[in-house]
């Protein structure tokens, strides 16, 4: 159907999907709907290693497994509006016919983003156009994931485009925080972590500069940024097909740490690049892990990023976790990023390098009125505006409003020709190698960086449209690709994480030096009070292929403040997950 007319046809896709995702619930037997049992609470407590041992021998059935975690799923839906397609009755006839309960992930349930190719099963990631067409085979992802043991049960939210740390689009609807409903639990891979915040235990998800991360930190779960090449990607589809110039990688997340490292290991151990032609064949370092845990660490210490200064409740989650390093004996330094290759510099260039198409292919794919990404909005119209009232603009926002980030950000934010690509790759990897010398000469050498996840906690619904370019905490390391793994330390407290009385967010950031367009959109939505019981976290940044390493690093993390407690503030203590009730 032409447009203006295909809008009609997004109204009837978009009812009807929503109406197959109710039956498909509805229609579930009433077990799934019954409060969690003694036994279903006993699974949940279990790590995925136990509850695999368990399989194994016998003594707890996968079906049972796969029911506990489907329970898991009909409450996390009905608070947060987290799945978009349900593929329990299919999940329960995979657990008898099609995976292997042999595996290292014997009848362990899986949720995977929305972008991931099940068979029988569309991916839409949120446009009504890709809706109806299901893929007749599982990708190569969830052929591995079977093999491994895995059952696939929930595919999840994520915002269209999958330009955004919002998680809604018109299709499925708004994806909400479980911890505070008018908050986002992040993107792109948001309802992913908004279900494992509410019990799952193990997904996938995507990052092209931030997309694991911070949902992580914002939910109050783990996760790791896999460098590319590590781990597997095919048989997915993107809004962005083609777009090189920033990799997306796929990368699991979890519930817990010794989750997340347990999984991670075992699909790696189960040589993906058998699978997907995209992986290297790095088999799993075990002796390297050891190690990170092990030894006295070297942590460098980026408290900001030049850009968006931490608001106060990430501020004090950085202090802790510091705090908690030092007193287990580790070392910590502020670093001082390269010279031309700082965060600053990183930004704009990941920038440039991301739309370089001037957002023209993840615009394609809307009917017509179809509902963008507020962000995504913003960053299209910026890109679409004719060169020379572009750069008017720029000398507007330059010259006038005497915001040289804010202007550099949008000179040359359109379409790109070749040639042009070609020179911003060229300055990738010319940025790359600089960072790579940096790191290892004197007086780096640096077994880890320690940084925020985001300068702020979660954020309101519609705040991408003032902070879509607040993402250089993860975006640079996605540019670089480095390894980075996220762990949750804290909730955001309304007095202690409160700005001082009186003084306006503005205010702070004149005092600091970083009043731009970014840092504005971002800190404006910034209230302790309503954020409180947020969840706060930091970031453990490795090299590239550092996988053992980095999860190493954050089990030290971990144990430092789980060892560490401030006697005058409370502050520190292993983080408190959500209850599953």
């Amino acid at each position: 159907m032409l447009p203006p007319f295909d809008y009609f046809e997004y109204i009837k896709v978009r009812d009807l999907k929503r109406r197959e995702r109710a039956h498909r619930f509805a229609s579930l037997s009433p077990d799934y709907h019954a409060p969690l049992s003694a036994s279903n609470k006993d699974i949940i407590n279990k790590s995925i290693e136990e509850l695999v041992q368990d399989i194994h021998k016998g003594s707890v059935s996968s079906l049972d497994v796969l029911r506990t975690y489907g329970k898991v799923a009909v409450k996390a839906q009905e608070k947060t509006n987290c799945i978009t397609e349900l593929l329990l009755p299919e999940a329960e006839e995979w657990v008898k016919s099609e995976v292997n309960l042999k595996g290292p992930l014997a009848g362990i349930p899986i949720s995977l983003k929305d972008s991931v190719q099940v068979k029988g099963f569309d991916i839409t990631l949120g446009y009504s156009s890709f809706a109806g067409k299901p893929y007749k085979e599982d990708g190569p992802m969830v052929r591995l994931l079977k093999d491994a043991g895995a059952v696939p049960y929930a595919k999840t939210a994520l915002p269209i485009t999958l330009l955004s740390f919002e998680s809604a689009n018109g299709l499925w609807g708004k994806c909400l925080n479980p911890h505070s409903p008018g908050y986002s639990p992040g993107g792109s891979t948001g309802g992913e972590a908004a279900l494992l915040a509410q019990g799952g235990r193990i997904g996938i998800g995507s990052d092209v500069a931030g997309s694991v991360r911070v949902p992580a930190a914002w939910s109050g779960i783990y996760s790791l940024r896999c460098t590319t090449g590590r781990w597997p990607k095919v048989g997915v589809n993107t809004s962005m097909a083609g777009q090189e110039g920033v990799q997306s990688v796929f990368s699991p997340m979890a519930r817990t740490l010794n989750d997340l490292t347990y999984f991670t290991r075992s699909i790696i151990g189960m040589k993906p690049w058998k699978y997907d032609y995209t992986v290297h064949p790095i088999a799993w370092r075990e002796e390297l892990e050891k190690e990170a845990k092990e030894k006295q660490l070297r942590v460098g210490l980026m408290t900001s990023d030049g850009v968006v200064p931490p608001t106060p409740a990430i501020a004090r989650a950085i202090a802790t976790t510091v705090t908690a390093l030092t007193a287990a004996g580790h070392t910590v330094s502020e670093i001082t990023p390269p010279a031309n290759a700082d965060p600053t510099a990183g930004l704009i260039l990941a920038s440039q390098l991301l739309n370089s198409d001037g957002c023209e292919t993840f615009n394609s794919h809307f009917r017509s009125f179809e509902p963008s990404d507020p962000g995504a909005r913003q960053l299209t119209i910026i890109s679409s505006l004719p060169a020379p009232l572009r750069y008017l603009y720029y000398l507007y926002v330059r010259y006038i409003k005497r915001d040289p980030l804010w202007a550099s950000l949008i000179r040359s934010f359109g379409p790109k020709s070749a040639a042009q690509q070609w020179k911003l790759v060229a300055q990738r990897e010319k940025f790359r190698a600089t960072w790579h010398a940096w790191w290892d000469s004197e007086p780096q050498k640096y077994d880890f960086i320690l940084c925020p996840v985001n300068a702020t906690p979660a954020l309101p619904h519609g705040a991408m449209k003032d902070a879509v370019s607040s993402c250089g905490y993860t975006f640079l390391w996605n540019m670089l690709d480095y390894t980075a793994g996220v762990i949750p330390v804290s909730h955001v407290h309304p007095a202690r994480d409160a700005l001082p009385h009186g003084v306006s967010y503005k205010s702070v950031l004149r005092h600091l030096g970083l009043n731009n367009a970014v840092a504005r959109g971002a800190w404006m939505h910034y209230d302790a009070v309503k954020m409180t019981g947020l969840p706060t976290a930091v970031q453990i940044v490795g090299r590239r292929w550092d996988e053992e390493r980095v999860l190493g690093y954050m089990d030290a993390v971990e144990r430092a403040l789980e060892d560490y407690k401030d006697e005058t503030t409370g502050e520190g203590g292993k983080y408190q997950l959500l209850e599953v009730d």
